[in-house]
């Protein structure tokens, strides 16, 4: 079975964000806030995970919303 592409957020370098699937840009947005909420659609629908980077282009969250084996109780939500 092919392993799903996850969904990152990051900044794009012009000011923007930019929401990925595997590398390929999907969508760009004017603010964090309106890329985080497109990339959470998509992974939900996708049933991946969802990753989200800061200005600096670290890592700030990741959640899953897929069929996660680990069912570890999310302590940032």
């Amino acid at each position: 079975m092919a392993r799903k592409k996850n969904i990152s957020v990051g900044p794009s370098g012009d000011g923007k964000w930019d929401v990925d699937r595997g590398g390929a840009t999907v969508s760009t947005h004017r603010t964090q806030k309106t890329a985080i909420s497109k990339g959470e659609s998509l992974a939900k629908r996708n049933k991946t995970d969802l990753i989200i980077k800061g200005r600096d282009g670290k890592i700030r969250s990741k959640d899953s919303y897929g069929n996660d084996p680990r069912r570890i109780k999310d302590t940032e939500h």
